[in-house]
């Protein structure tokens, strides 16, 4: 602790020279030895270990450097925002200003001949759809036709079987009226 000699050394000097002390005196007041010493030992505090105007004058260089350093960055990055921006409103929007009109209408070309594809696939579809309709309509109508032509021919057909089963019956009672006559003889016996 090197410093702790020094600052005696100082103290030492300020006391026995008096210079120091002399000078705040009034000189119309006489100073004891103790208010000497107490003036003393003010000033050498005040040297030792009262540091504000010293870490005053660090907090001063630090903030003007900060701030210097802060505005250069600052600056640089405004400076640096401002000539994106310009070569961004020079260069990059008129590029891709002719890039998005050229592609744009590549697309409406390609869109106006889809769109045209489908229409007539949708025009071929209901042509099918319609040609489909008229062939189940007459389809229907035929199927209709036939049913009725096969109801009649059922009717006609029922009409013939009945007539038949009817002159079976008649044959089959005069059939068995003759066995009963037959047997009504062979009964007799």
């Amino acid at each position: 602790m090197s410093g702790g000699g020094t600052e005696t050394q100082v103290g030492c000097e300020a006391a026995p020279g008096g210079g120091g002390v002399k000078k705040r005196d009034s000189p119309g007041t006489a100073g004891s030895p103790a208010h000497l010493i107490i003036k003393d030992l003010g000033e050498i505090h005040s040297r030792l270990l009262d540091h504000r105007p010293v870490i005053q004058g660090e907090i001063r260089y630090f903030v003007k450097e900060f701030e210097e350093k802060r505005g250069l960055r600052e600056m640089r990055v405004l400076e640096n925002l401002k000539n994106m921006i310009h070569k961004t409103n020079e260069q990059t929007l008129p590029k891709c200003g002719e890039t998005v009109q050229d592609n744009l209408n590549q697309i409406l070309q390609r869109l106006q001949a889809a769109n045209h594809s489908v229409c007539r696939l949708q025009q071929r579809e209901q042509e099918q759809r319609k040609i489909h309709s008229e062939h189940l309509i007459a389809s229907e109508k035929q199927h209709a036709i036939q049913w009725e032509d096969f109801m009649k021919e059922q009717h006609n057909k029922r009409a013939e079987v009945d007539e038949e089963h009817k002159k079976a019956m008649e044959r089959l009672k005069d059939q068995y009226a003759e066995m009963e006559k037959d047997l009504a003889k062979f009964s007799t016996f």
